[in-house]
């Protein structure tokens, strides 16, 4: 019997090598969008039940490995034949067993899933309405969702980041009412900044997202982290950077001079010849690593000339020029 075929992956809007928490994230932000008790348009409660049906699949991977046996190349809603002997291999199907995801289909029962999805898993063999022990949503007649997930953006200091810090954060957030209603509040959270997190890391407060339905779980809050700009030390990743001034005779003769860090003011030797730009290393200035070791600070050289020339200056310029046979444009 041919069916319709029916492509998980592009229902989910994720790619075939999407990892289980790219599926789980991609389900969760879907699921809310088009819960039935939040989204009365229509065609969403069917959307919901392809959404559901597509994670069941891909979520577990006994079943994403067989799905993904019927290969790449077809396309959502051809005509689809199981290959010869597909029949004799049956799934046991409990949402919400232990090991799983949790989520529980609340109000879906086997009747529910498509003819495609009954043809390439046994027909439901082994369908149950309990997981984790206690009745299921669809006995309540409920449809718990877990809450999505949550992004925000902090800006913290240079300093904050290299020694790690607590600090409150504010932010705007939304959150649904029990009428329904969507109002925007403030909220305040307490956060532990790690030593060491670079621009872009991310922050966990876990359960401080969306919160879930019908008794689900609460989603985790997100913080992406930017570094604001420091008036002396640029940061890429766990490096850290200075731009150092010589003058002309110091980077011809070799000089120590000293170079401010985030721990204090360190004594560096600039050797003889150096060129501007030349960077400069001093290991293990930089940045925090969760490994214990530490990035690196680099001196930027800049080799500085002076504006205004004494008399005696000038004279020795002008020697030197005379007596030199350097020319940096041969």
């Amino acid at each position: 019997m041919a069916v319709k075929f029916q492509d998980y992956y592009e229902i989910l809007g994720v790619p075939r090598t999407a990892t289980q928490e790219e599926i789980q994230r991609a389900f969760r932000k879907l699921a809310m969008k088009y819960h039935p008790d939040r989204n009365k348009s229509k065609g969403a409660e069917e959307k919901f039940k392809q959404i559901n049906e597509a994670y069941e699949v891909l979520r577990d991977p006994e079943k994403r490995s067989r799905y993904d046996m019927l290969g790449s190349n077809w396309r959502a809603g051809q005509d689809f034949s199981p290959p010869p002997g597909w029949e004799n291999i049956h799934f046991e199907f409990r949402p919400g067993v232990e090991g799983a995801a949790g989520f529980d289909f609340g109000g879906f029962g086997a009747e529910s899933f498509s003819d495609f999805f009954k043809t390439i898993f046994g027909g439901m063999g082994g369908f149950q309405t309990a997981g984790r022990g206690g009745p299921s949503a669809a006995a309540a007649g409920g449809w718990p969702v877990p809450g999505g997930d949550v992004e925000a953006d902090i800006t913290i200091s240079l300093d904050e980041a290299y020694r790690g810090a607590k600090k409150s954060v504010t932010l705007n957030v939304t959150e649904p009412d029990s009428s329904g209603r969507a109002p925007q509040t403030t909220k305040t959270y307490e956060v532990t900044i790690p030593a060491g997190i670079t621009d872009g890391g991310r922050i966990r407060l876990a359960g401080q997202g969306a919160k879930g339905m019908g008794g689900a779980a609460t989603g985790d809050l997100y913080l992406r982290v930017h570094i604001a700009p420091h008036p002396m030390f640029r940061h890429r990743e766990h490096d850290l950077e200075i731009d150092v001034r010589v003058t002309p005779w110091e980077a011809a003769l070799g000089a120590k001079v000293e170079v401010p860090t985030l721990d204090g003011a360190v004594t560096m030797t600039v050797p003889a010849g150096v060129q501007s730009g030349q960077r400069l290393r001093l290991r293990e200035k930089g940045l925090p690593k969760r490994s214990g070791s530490r990035g690196d600070f680099y001196a930027i050289i800049q080799i500085a000339v002076p504006k205004d020339l004494s008399e005696k200056e000038r004279q020795l310029f002008e020697e030197l020029a005379k007596c030199s046979r350097f020319n940096p444009r041969s």
